[in-house]
């Protein structure tokens, strides 16, 4: 490691060392912000030659000292040295280097807390975009596969047993709304990062006369922070952006769930694709989820980083503190699984195989039609807890006998009571028990259909913010 001279070394009689300078280092972490951290500089640079603050030619070397830093990064070809602290202090040194004082111009008017605000939230703007377009690819795969299975029942169920017969259309689309409301908390996050808080310096404004506006419409920003120690200290949007992706896994650790219980043999719902799953090294027949298991697994990380920035932040007075170099870790960490659970889950919904004829007969049995039974008794006058009654000796009968629903014969329902007609099996037949359930949002076919044009409509909708949102 170099020995690099820190920028705020002039106070300092001695340095503590290659281990502390290991210790207090978050270039590891923050080099990835490399783009927004150039990005920023130029757009900076550009506002201090405007405002006469550093002339032109000062800027202009600035800027291409930065584009071809930034042309380096790119290219793998830059020198990372940890003494450098951070992403900040390496491209700034550098570019002093080789620009020679107009590069230590650059630093005029803002701090590294204002500067690294900044940077942050660039990033948690763009990684928030790509978050909401993969959640749309997923959404879009739900809705795929809704749409090619559009007449397949299965059972529903609750504390998982069989409870009444669904369209798998019905289930999916349940999760397609769980995930529309992730966009919406991806989308909250982007806007409450879409704030331009350069400007605020170290915490209480700088004495040069600079224009903010100019640096936030330079960089896509809607907005200007209102207060500047707010600015250096605010990670709200972090913790937006996080807690977005922990809900996210949530959602996506109960899909997997059920993906393993359906593709085992004890349900053969459905064969995910091989390049979803894995073998055995000791068993030559085994199939196993396991991609499905790693997005299940993955979720308790996320839910820690979420836990973890909800505790760095904890009680930190105003204004900056260095525990808020933490504050990066958890949350890139939260966003790179995500993106990569989104991605995975969208893949094995693609390529898996719907066991229609399995599904339907799982359907059929556990007495999912009884609810519909009970209905009709309470639909011919009889109390609703009278029927539930009824047909609870109905299912103990057929228990017993180790028959269904559909095995009893007209003359059997009606000798339980007479308001079983010759009807009756068209009640327990599975399809028309789905079939009658038509109010919005229900199963049935009509009222699914209707789901699949909003589900649509949404994904239309979600798509053409994702296109105003690249140009911010």
């Amino acid at each position: 490691m170099s020995d690099i001279k820190k920028p705020w070394g002039g106070r300092f009689e001695r340095s503590g060392g290659r281990f502390l300078d290991e210790f207090g280092a978050s270039l590891p972490v923050d080099s990835r912000m490399w783009a927004e951290d150039i990005r920023g500089s130029i757009a900076h640079a550009r506002m201090l030659a405007e405002r006469d603050v550093i002339t032109s030619a000062d800027a202009d070397a600035i800027e291409a000292g930065l584009s071809e830093i930034y042309r380096e990064i790119r290219d793998g070809s830059f020198a990372f040295d940890v003494a450098d602290e951070d992403i900040h202090m390496a491209i700034e040194r550098v570019l002093t280097e080789r620009i020679g004082p107009a590069g230590a111009r650059l630093h005029t008017g803002r701090s590294r807390n204002d500067q690294v605000a900044l940077d942050t939230r660039m990033y948690a703007k763009a990684r928030a975009r790509e978050l909401s377009e993969v959640n749309v690819e997923l959404r879009s795969a739900i809705v795929r596969l809704a749409e090619e299975n559009p007449d397949v029942v299965m059972p529903g169920y609750t504390h998982l047993q069989k409870a009444q017969p669904v369209l798998l259309a019905h289930h999916l689309l349940a999760y397609f709304w769980m995930l529309s409301r992730d966009a919406t908390r991806l989308r909250h996050a982007f806007e409450a990062a879409d704030v331009m808080v350069l400007g605020s310096a170290a915490l209480a404004g700088t004495t040069f006369d600079i224009d903010r506006r100019f640096v936030a419409d330079r960089l896509g920003f809607s907005d200007v922070g209102a207060n500047s120690m707010d600015g250096v200290s605010d990670r709200d949007f972090l913790l937006d952006l996080t807690y977005a992706c922990a809900v996210t896994m949530v959602h996506l650790s109960r899909l997997c769930e059920e993906l393993v219980l359906w593709s085992s043999d004890e349900f053969g719902f459905i064969t995910l694709d091989d390049a979803y799953a894995t073998g055995s090294s000791i068993m030559p027949q085994k199939k196993n989820p396991d991609f499905a298991e790693l997005v299940r697994g993955k979720t308790g990380r996320v839910v820690g980083d979420l836990v973890g920035l909800l505790t760095v932040l904890k009680g930190l007075p105003l204004a900056y503190n260095k525990d808020m170099q933490e504050d990066k870790e958890g949350a890139f960490d939260a966003i790179d699984t995500a993106h990569a659970s989104m991605t995975v889950v969208a893949g094995m919904l693609d390529t898996m195989s719907v066991n229609e004829d399995r599904m339907a007969l799982a359907a059929a049995g556990g007495f999912t039609a009884a609810t519909d039974l009970a209905d009709h008794l309470a639909a011919s006058g009889v109390p609703f807890r009278e029927a539930h009654e009824i047909v609870g000796r109905l299912v103990l009968r057929c228990e017993r006998e180790g028959r269904t629903l559909q095995d009893l014969s007209a003359e059997e329902y009606a000798e339980v009571h007479p308001s079983f007609g010759t009807d009756v099996a068209n009640i327990v037949d599975v399809r028309e028990v789905v079939a009658r359930r038509r109010s919005e949002g229900g199963t049935g076919q009509a009222a699914v259909a209707g789901q699949l044009d909003r589900a649509r409509g949404v994904l239309a909708a979600d798509t053409a913010w994702l296109e105003t949102a690249a140009d911010a």
